[in-house]
């Protein structure tokens, strides 16, 4: 893909802003789903970084650098998560000071029904979003 550079014209203008408002309107759809499910959009955002982690990166680094958090946040976004016993935490085979993190059967499932929804908003928006991103080529 070649980078176009120099001036912007007002139609660059109107389809940058639309591309970032309908990432706002899905984010605020996901957090709204989220809620829904007595989770915050940052826990929710944990639990599918977890879920999609190789079993040796499941750690609190690991969310940390997924989520853009320092590392005492992620520890405590991680507390909260094991106080509503939807993570797990083990002594890592590997190191056995490194704790890997495990959802739990409660969180699977949370997280299925948030992700089947978001899937289907996301087919739902992919025709808008491909003509969004065809306009800022």
């Amino acid at each position: 893909m070649e980078i176009r550079t120099g001036q912007l014209n007002d139609q660059d203008y109107a389809a940058l802003a639309e591309f970032r408002y309908a990432l706002r309107q899905f984010q605020a759809f996901s957090d709204e789903n989220a809620s829904q499910m007595g989770l915050t959009p940052q826990q929710h955002q944990a639990l599918l970084a977890l879920r999609a982690a190789p079993a040796d990166d499941a750690t609190v680094g690991f969310v940390a650098r997924r989520l853009f958090l320092k590392p005492h946040s992620a520890t405590g976004l991680i507390d909260r998560l094991e106080k509503q016993a939807l993570v797990t935490r083990h002594a890592s085979g590997a190191d056995r000071r490194r704790a890997q993190l495990r959802l739990t059967p409660h969180a699977l499932d949370i997280l299925a029904k948030l992700s089947n929804t978001h899937r289907e908003e996301i087919r739902r928006l992919r025709p808008l979003l491909t003509s969004m991103l065809d306009r800022l080529d």
